[in-house]
């Protein structure tokens, strides 16, 4: 990829010159609101849902939030950039500091390991997607320290949520149908898990640490992994990797991210 551009405060500078205020709130205490969307050849998928949900995070905080000038950032950046493949990440502190920037795509395996992590959701910040990440930074090192690639998080009463940056879809042997956890035990409403359960018709459905045990085949879902199946959790190896409604789900959202590009 070129080198890095960023729009800070509405003026397009070298993402390494982007400064903020050392006392601004949103890097002294994690007070802000992000988003993170999928540049295909320069082009956004899903923006508006981002955005959206980039205002109602900024309402749950209390955070002033103007949706026009945020999206005419965005805009502004990508005229001024090459069309990658890549990800826009934008940021709005309590501070006030708009940012928005084009990163790079890390490069996903064909599958990956996971291992449970025991993680309580932060109620009052249910549905916001705030800067203030570090706990989710955390279970993922703490997974890759029992040889694992990733988290999967699940609450001190048993219940499995999600990876720490992506939703968790899953099989159960002998049953046809895929499953995902429901919204209502405090996960993210994930712009590509909202994608995915259309796409394929999974239900949320209440999953238990033991249910992990009668897995047939699962993977994670997320707006820069797409759909990448999981090979095993805990250690303990799932018998279809990438079993076939993971390969459908795959299929159908690639499917999905390019009929609508086409239509836009």
């Amino acid at each position: 990829m070129p080198d890095q551009l960023a729009i800070l405060d509405g003026v397009v500078v070298p993402a390494a010159e982007a400064r903020i205020p050392a006392t601004d709130p949103g890097l002294l205490r994690g007070d802000g609101v992000f988003e993170v969307a999928r540049l295909y050849a320069g082009r956004l998928f899903a923006w508006e849902d981002h955005l959206e949900r980039l205002v109602s995070s900024a309402r749950t905080l209390r955070l002033p939030l103007n949706p026009a000038t945020v999206d005419a950032d965005v805009r502004t950046l990508l005229q001024a950039a090459d069309p990658v493949d890549g990800a826009v990440r934008v940021l709005v502190t309590m501070g006030g500091t708009r940012l928005a920037m084009i990163e790079p795509l890390r490069k996903h395996a064909d599958s990956l390991t996971l291992a449970t992590v025991t993680y309580a959701p932060t109620r009052i910040l249910d549905g916001v997607k705030s800067l203030s990440y570090a706990a989710n930074m955390l279970a993922g090192r703490v997974a890759q320290e029992q040889g694992a690639d990733d988290a999967l998080l699940v609450t001190p009463h048993g219940r499995v949520l999600e990876a720490p940056t992506s939703s968790f879809f899953y099989a159960l042997t002998g049953d046809q149908h895929l499953y995902t956890p429901p919204l209502d035990d405090h996960i993210l409403d994930s712009i590509t898990r909202r994608r995915v359960l259309a796409l394929t018709g999974a239900t949320e459905r209440i999953t238990t640490r033991d249910d992990l045990a009668r897995l047939e085949e699962a993977f994670l879902a997320s707006t820069l992994r797409e759909v990448q199946a999981i090979t095993a959790i805990d250690g303990a190896w799932l018998p279809a990797t990438p079993g076939a409604r993971t390969v459908e789900a795959a299929a159908r959202f690639r499917a999905h991210v390019t009929e609508e590009l086409a239509a836009a």
